[in-house]
């Protein structure tokens, strides 16, 4: 016997973009460009791969799944700066958690939280990064899909009383995935009440935060220090070095906040086996206190996204949200026929927004969008665009 929940859950979005292009040739001569999967291309540090290398050696010993003192100190400086906190400071001894990349820890923290009970919600954004429903699905928990609206995001603030009465689990991504859109301070502060009054987990996945084009986006435990919840009562976030340093292969981020929630995760990890090799270790220490290579990566993604305006001018109503590395494109035709199209044509990938969202009321708010990732190296990126623009204004 198999645990029965698996078969709730949906084919994940790339493998039904593989089964969308099956059989499909781009023309002959053209390079294939993915701007279908967001997987960072620049060039990672050079000085991170330096410090993995010379402390392979220390593969040969077990790491604790607490991670070590040294990288738990420089996850929290980062975290209190980066955040303003130092007057609230995130404690590296009991309120963070070094993980094996955010995605396995988004779907860990629900596991350890959740009481499956009848009728109990997990809420999440739609469309929405896949993890969050797999999660709820495997918890034996019923996702409840907020439509994300045309600003990119869902309206936070209409959601009525009694869906917060049954939340146990409450998933936001800031900068979103897919939109790039990020949730203002004053929706933030009102989530943050509503979790407190109905003691229900608010998980914010803020994987994109370090790739903005002017200002940084607020934190949710920025915005809990400022409404004076000090301790983060029930606000957990998720980073990654993925996205901010080029490292998804590293498979490195931190869970943080409410200790109440961090100590019974730890115990959770310990017999979950998810603890971080030594070298990653290390060289996370350093990726997590440099702050330049950041900032040139930053720039490298706001030249493509001047690029994307310049070369689209707007058509498939695309604009720069402001931060992370999706365009949210709307599409002239069905967005599955349009990917497909596409590809056959340019030999360019996106990925269908239907993918990403789910029917609710007869209604996927991800049918009829594209997402981009301007992942690619600039030039490349680039040359996407142009392909794209040709195609949609032959």
């Amino acid at each position: 016997m198999l645990n029965p929940n698996l078969q709730r859950l949906n084919p994940y979005p790339f493998e039904q973009l593989a089964s969308l292009l099956e059989g499909v040739r781009p023309p002959a001569g053209l390079t294939p460009i993915p701007l279908s999967i967001g997987e960072p291309q620049h060039n990672p540090p050079s000085f991170v791969l330096d410090t993995l290398t010379e402390h392979m050696g220390l593969i040969s010993k077990y790491p604790s799944t607490k991670g070590s003192e040294a990288l738990r100190q420089s996850i929290a400086a980062w975290v209190n700066k980066r955040f303003s906190l130092e007057h609230a400071p995130i404690s590296p001894e009991t309120q963070v958690i070094p993980v094996n990349g955010t995605r396995e820890a988004i779907f860990a923290s629900l596991q350890a939280a959740a009481n499956a009970t009848a009728g109990a919600l997990v809420v999440m954004p739609n469309p929405f990064y896949q993890i969050y429903e797999g999660a709820a699905l495997l918890a034996g928990l019923a996702p409840h899909y907020l439509q994300i609206l045309p600003s990119g995001q869902p309206d936070y603030l209409a959601v009525p009383d009694s869906v917060w009465k049954d939340c146990q689990f409450c998933f936001i991504c800031t900068p979103g995935n897919p939109t790039g859109t990020v949730i203002s301070e004053g929706t933030l502060e009102h989530l943050i009440l509503k979790a407190n009054e109905f003691d229900f987990w608010l998980a914010s996945d803020e994987c994109y935060s370090e790739i903005y084009r002017d200002s940084p986006p607020p934190g949710l435990l920025e915005v809990c220090a400022k409404a004076g919840n000090t301790d983060f009562s029930k606000c957990i976030v998720f980073h990654s070095l993925s996205k901010r340093s080029n490292l998804p292969g590293l498979r490195s981020g931190f869970v943080a906040g409410d200790s109440k929630f961090i100590e019974p995760f730890l115990k959770y990890r310990t017999y979950h086996g998810c603890s971080m090799s030594l070298a990653v270790q290390k060289a996370s220490e350093l990726a997590w206190s440099d702050e330049q290579h950041v900032i040139n990566n930053r720039a490298l993604y706001a030249d493509k996204f001047d690029s994307a305006a310049d070369i689209l001018g707007g058509r498939m109503d695309t604009r720069d949200p402001g931060a992370g590395f999706y365009l949210w494109a709307k599409t002239p035709s069905a967005c599955d026929t349009f990917s497909r199209e596409l590809f056959e044509a340019t030999g360019v990938t996106v990925l269908p927004g239907q993918y990403l969202g789910r029917r609710v009321d007869g209604y996927n708010p991800g049918a009829g969008f594209v997402r981009m990732a301007l992942v690619a190296e600039p030039e490349m990126c680039k040359e996407a665009l142009r392909r794209i623009n040709s195609f949609i204004t032959r």
